[in-house]
């Protein structure tokens, strides 16, 4: 009978051994995976992010790259309207997948091409607030709040609305 139970115990023993090593070989299966789909989206990142500095630097050199009947000039305040969009557009995925902190890279890239612009100020707020940063949100929840471009008075009323929300008015 003792030895009944020893043997059950090292089958049991076996079993779990067994089992760990599988639970290992799925996790690192898991890992392996998750690992090269990280290294993939990073992939495109930066094919986005040469993508959006092409089309900055075809602004700034003379002609902008394109002739200037095709290419609308930029506007008086150094907005560039074609990498604001992109860059917004690109943004607007990884906030909808979640991805706060590149949605924020790249909202951050649609303001560096157009400074001072409501709306690209308001989605700098609201990636910084989707990724904890309180302060940083309602620095450029105030910004986009005080724009005096007429055709940005949404994004100037979503900004205000977002600054009573936060008790930062």
């Amino acid at each position: 009978m003792n030895s009944l139970k020893h043997l059950q115990l090292a089958l049991a023993a076996a079993m779990a051994l067994g089992l760990a090593t599988m639970l290992c070989a799925c996790e690192q299966a898991a890992l392996d995976a998750n690992a090269q789909q990280v290294q993939q989206q990073q992939v495109q990142i930066e094919q986005n992010q040469m993508e959006i500095q092409k089309m900055m630097a075809q602004q700034q050199s003379p002609g902008g790259g394109a002739s200037s009947a095709s290419a609308p000039a930029p506007a008086g305040n150094g907005c560039d309207k074609s990498v604001m969009a992109v860059a917004t557009r690109h943004g607007g995925d990884k906030m909808a997948a979640g991805d706060f902190t590149h949605a924020l890279g790249y909202y951050q890239d649609a303001l560096t091409a157009c400074p001072n612009n409501a709306r690209a100020e308001l989605n700098v707020a609201r990636a910084f607030e989707a990724t904890g940063n309180r302060s940083s949100a309602i620095e450029h929840f105030r910004a986009a709040a005080h724009s005096t471009d007429p055709a940005e008075s949404s994004a100037e009323a979503q900004a205000r609305n977002a600054l009573v929300r936060l008790g930062a008015k």
